[in-house]
């Protein structure tokens, strides 16, 4: 396993829509497992495939919950619920934070890095990093649904780092 170099706002794969994933292969597995190991080295909550340059359906979230870190591929929310909103950043774009309306509970449907079907319902946290962390499978970045975007000290996180990512 290895930590990729993180993609950079205004890279332009960030606004771009990535790409079902036919087959899980050896290659996808250790992908997913390098985004995990990124993800932690960077402190961050969740991570998509096109933030380390590969324009492929791959998340890896984490919230510190208990359902621990979930390997997701082709991941797509099906069903939502309520409201949230609050702060998010992105370890794609360092410095800067955003208030961000979000639905309080999804239920997300994909496959795990076996290529089994898995569900997760989510709330809180966890739900705000599926849908952070799709809407970069989409090409788009919670600085263009933020309400607000606001400059954090880099030597902090910022309250909401963990919420987005």
């Amino acid at each position: 396993m290895s930590i990729r170099i993180i993609v950079l706002e205004p890279d332009d794969i960030l606004h771009k829509v990535a790409k079902e994933v036919p087959k899980i292969t050896p290659n996808v597995q250790k992908l997913l497992d390098d985004m995990a190991d990124t993800m932690y080295e960077a402190e961050g909550v969740g991570l998509a495939a096109p933030q380390v340059g590969i324009l492929k359906r791959l998340i890896v979230v984490d919230a510190g919950d208990e359902h621990g870190l979930i390997k997701m591929v082709n991941p797509e929310i099906v069903a939502q619920e309520g409201e949230q909103f609050g702060p998010e950043g992105c370890l794609s774009i360092p410095g800067l934070n955003g208030d961000v309306r979000r639905a309080e509970k999804v239920t997300v449907k994909g496959l795990d890095r076996e290529g089994k079907a898995i569900t997760v319902t989510a709330t809180g946290l966890l739900s705000r990093a599926f849908q952070h962390e799709i809407d970069h499978l989409n090409g788009v970045l919670f600085t263009d649904i933020a309400e607000k975007v606001y400059e954090v000290a880099p030597e902090q996180p910022g309250p909401n780092r963990q919420a987005g990512e």
